[in-house]
Formats: C-alpha cells, structure tokens, sequence
C-alpha cells in the first residue's frame, strides 16, 4: 500500500499534514496529487512574500494545505 493508496485518517495521510507544516503543497506531492501541490507552494509561498497582507492570508492557505492533506481520501 502507498501512501495514494491511504484513506483518510491513515497513517498517510497524518505524514502528508506533518510535512506541510515546513513545505506547504509537499503533502499533497508525496499523495501523488501534483497540481494541488503546485497550488499550495505557489499561492502560500507568494502570499507570504506580500508586505501586510500577505501573512495572514498565506498563513490560512498553509492551514489549508494542512487540513487538505488530512482529510485526502482517494477515489
């Protein structure tokens, strides 16, 4: 079993959210979900480079990332 093959609440996925607490986006790529991983690094990472704004905004596409990588469930 990989870690794509993992239903929610799996040891995977528990993983996939532990590493996006550094990296957001690299949960979703080690789930094997590659556009949702783009998104997630791209978006938070220019987020967080905004003066003001930026931060909290980013910091609620992190979570995000987060919680999107918990509760994956593969189809």
């Amino acid at each position: 079993m990989t870690m794509s093959d993992a239903g929610q609440g799996s040891a995977g996925n528990v993983i996939a959210a532990l590493v996006n607490l550094p990296l957001p986006g690299l949960g979703q790529l080690i789930q094997g979900r590659m556009l949702r991983a783009a998104f997630f690094f791209l978006v938070t990472g220019g987020l967080y480079l905004l003066p003001f704004v930026g931060w909290p905004f980013g910091a609620v596409v992190h979570l995000w990332a987060i919680v999107d990588a918990a509760m994956y469930k593969p189809k």
